[in-house]
């Protein structure tokens, strides 16, 4: 009977070991596409992010005329510039950064009111051109978002990081924070993001090639990424040699539990 349990104990320990070994099936990115995993065709192509209340936007105006520059860059153009290379400080970036408001609106100097909600950052630079030009002689406007950030949750990798450039897509932001981890379920990414028309959550296999078709393949101010541990991770075996250690190891595990519990002689 001992020698029974002590075998089935044993077969129990390798089954689970086997079933809980981390394959690069499991952790391999952009994936041709099979019967196993989705495929997203929700988008083939990038749309420009359109602004939405509370985002903030840095406007620089370029002039030659010297009064012009000292109304909207501090005294000159250079200052602005400095300021956007990282030479400024960010009281000076926040004088020159404005908020989408409720309504829609930026309350910009002397314009008055201009509306921008849902125009794309190309779509609000001829906007505000047109606003200006009639009253002030400019040359260009530079406009451009400021405070754009995403957040991950999990895989010991929470925090929130801040866009690095306007366009960044999900390898890119996973790049930030680090990668994810070995044991990080890949199938199951999940992502957070506001819409107008509320909160919505996309579940999707990022080792899935077809994932640069998705709509979410590319990220929005404030998304939020959800990282969920693999189901099977209690041995931790990721290599071959690992699991021949493991192996050995339940081997000797159970040789110990026989010899413990085996019939002794008389």
């Amino acid at each position: 009977m001992r020698k029974t349990l002590i075998q089935f104990l044993f077969a129990l320990l390798l089954a689970c070991e086997l079933t809980s070994c981390i394959t690069t099936r499991q952790t391999n990115y952009l994936q041709t596409p099979n019967k196993a995993k989705s495929t997203f065709n929700d988008t083939a192509s990038y749309n420009d992010y359109r602004l939405k209340e509370g985002d903030r936007i840095y406007i620089q105006i370029y002039s030659t005329d010297d009064k012009t520059n000292a109304l909207f860059n501090g005294g000159g153009s250079t200052g602005s510039s400095q300021m956007m290379s990282g030479g400024g400080s960010g009281e000076g970036m926040d004088l020159y950064t404005y908020l989408v408001q409720e309504n829609g609106n930026i309350d910009f100097p002397i314009i008055g009111e201009i509306p921008l909600k849902n125009r794309t950052i190309r779509e609000s630079k001829k906007i505000i051109e047109n606003a200006i030009k009639p009253l002030l002689k400019i040359s260009s406007v530079d406009v451009r978002m400021i405070g754009q950030s995403f957040s991950i949750i999990g895989s010991g990798k929470s925090g929130r990081f801040q866009f690095p450039k306007e366009k960044v897509n999900i390898f890119q932001a996973l790049a930030i924070a680090g990668d994810i981890g070995t044991f990080t379920d890949r199938s199951r990414i999940k992502i957070l993001r506001k819409t107008d028309k509320g909160t919505i959550i996309k579940v999707f296999d990022i080792r899935n090639l077809s994932i640069i078709n998705s709509e979410f393949y590319y990220l929005e101010p404030d998304d939020i990424i959800f990282l969920q541990p693999m189901d099977s991770q209690f041995f931790g075996v990721t290599t071959f040699w690992g699991a021949i250690s493991t192996v050995i190891t339940t081997i000797s595990f159970a040789a110990g539990m026989y010899k413990l519990l085996a019939p002794t002689g008389n």
